[in-house]
């Protein structure tokens, strides 16, 4: 497909955070976009302040009112759209051509040296590094960024080049839900980590580690594939890789990490460099994980070592990962959308290292039921890891609710000595009573809603 034949896009799902970026995308080259989204967010409201086109009702067979001709509209779908909704199935009664996201960002990058990182947890930071590490080099990039750049203050960067685009390269994070990233062909491949999760689509952990395999088999013969050392996949991998690890050697690794403050920095060892005193502009342990198969990635595209830690040092991290709300010395409030026992592990366990001796509360809100449901057991394990935890209901998403999995049975089973389930509406007030020195709100729902909140309450 040409996108030069295209003269309006519309997207149902506008909002989402992928959905959002190939929006922006197709405005930048001069495509008329519309979408429709379910409600209003601050992403929306930053699109149409761009010029694109938004309404949040379903208009059925009115929305032939927009103008949509089918010779020249590609309609971009998502898969949180539900079956019954009613401009979906005007649209196919009409012939549209309708594509999935993922198939669009196929077509879109085949003709980059597309960087793709995919995993389970850690791909937005990863991928969102690398784009920073490569913006601020000569090398350049472009990207699509599954969270806001905190730096750029968007999820789409556009290369500056003047190179024809298979000389550019192109960031993705490469996203396994619905087995989206089986339509990308990476010149460099990143997994960061292979841990069960999307059993609602899998069935079982076996088969997401199957997509796992097909998605590094389907890098570039000539490209490189970086893979986490120690991932469950790696003996059923069928070409030669890169391995990388913050703990123990590998063929890339990090050393001498020192923690000063929220400041993390370290050696990187990667076959014969040995990069001293790189500076991670953002903190945490598994950051630093993640800077290291970013640094591997930024290397092998041509950065220089100089570049390198100019890159890290600078980079301000993503909406939502890690993210400082408010830090001062008597209190300090981090943001962050964890919904993974693991990535639940990992952001505790940095925030007990680095603040050692603090009064530690924790909001958390599980996403979905299902996950909830297969990850029970691991949820209770990461968030017992708190003395003072708030657990908030669980956000639904596209899900109906399914008998007997609730909060309760993460709340039951979890041994921390302070623990409260409460409502959303409550829960900026039972945080207010807990008297934190370090807050966290923690979820990939709409917990995210209480962060202005909070922030006033806390200023």
């Amino acid at each position: 497909m040409n996108f030069k034949d295209i003269q309006q896009a519309y997207f149902l799902g506008i909002g989402g955070i992928g959905m959002s970026a190939i929006a922006r995308y197709f405005h930048s080259i001069g495509i008329v976009v519309n979408g429709y989204d379910k409600t209003e967010t601050p992403l929306t409201k930053e699109l149409v302040a761009e010029g694109i086109h938004i309404h949040y009702k379903d208009l059925g067979s009115r929305i032939g009112d927009l103008g949509l001709t089918k010779e020249s509209c590609l309609v971009v779908l998502t898969p949180a759209i539900p079956k019954d909704h009613q401009e979906w199935k005007w649209l196919v009664d009409k012939n549209f051509t309708i594509l999935k996201r993922s198939q669009v960002l196929g077509i879109i990058t085949d003709v980059y040296q597309t960087i793709g990182v995919a995993g389970t947890h850690g791909k937005t930071t990863t991928s969102t590094l690398i784009a920073h590490i490569l913006k601020q080099s000569n090398v350049d990039c472009a990207a699509f960024l599954g969270g806001i750049s905190s730096n750029y203050q968007t999820n789409l960067l556009l290369n500056q080049s003047t190179n024809q685009p298979i000389n550019q390269y192109m960031v993705v994070e490469a996203d396994e839900f619905d087995r989206s990233f089986l339509t990308l062909h990476p010149s460099i491949a990143i997994i960061t980590s292979t841990d069960a999760d999307h059993l609602d689509i899998y069935g079982e952990h076996n088969e997401l580690k199957k997509s796992f395999l097909a998605y590094a088999s389907q890098c570039k013969e000539n490209g490189s594939l970086i893979l986490k050392k120690g991932l469950d996949i790696t003996a059923d991998v069928t070409r030669d890789f890169i391995t990388y690890s913050v703990t123990e050697k590998a063929d890339a690794y990090a050393s001498n990490i020192q923690i000063k403050g929220d400041e993390y920095s370290f050696d990187l060892l990667f076959k014969e460099q040995h990069i001293n005193n790189l500076v991670l502009g953002i903190p945490g342990l598994h950051n630093v994980e993640n800077a290291v198969a970013a640094s591997v990635a930024c290397l092998l595209a041509g950065v220089t070592a100089d570049e390198l830690k100019a890159g890290l040092a600078s980079f301000k991290g993503v909406k939502r990962r890690f993210e400082y709300i408010i830090k001062r010395n008597d209190f300090v409030y981090i943001d962050d959308y964890a919904h993974h026992p693991e990535e639940l592990r990992a952001i505790i366990s940095s925030v007990k290292n680095m603040y050692p001796n603090k009064k530690i509360v924790a909001a958390f809100q599980p996403h979905l039921f299902s996950r909830t449901r297969d990850f029970v057991d691991g949820f209770a394990e990461s968030l017992s890891l708190l003395d003072n935890v708030v657990l908030l209901d669980i956000y639904p998403a596209r899900e109906l609710p399914m008998e007997g999995v609730t909060s309760n049975i993460i709340f039951d089973k979890m041994t921390s000595t302070n623990k409260i389930l409460c409502s959303k509406t409550e829960a900026v007030e039972l945080i207010k009573q807990q008297k934190p020195e370090v807050l966290l709100t923690l979820g990939a729902g709409d917990i995210d809603q209480l962060v202005g909140v909070l922030k006033e309450a806390y200023k």
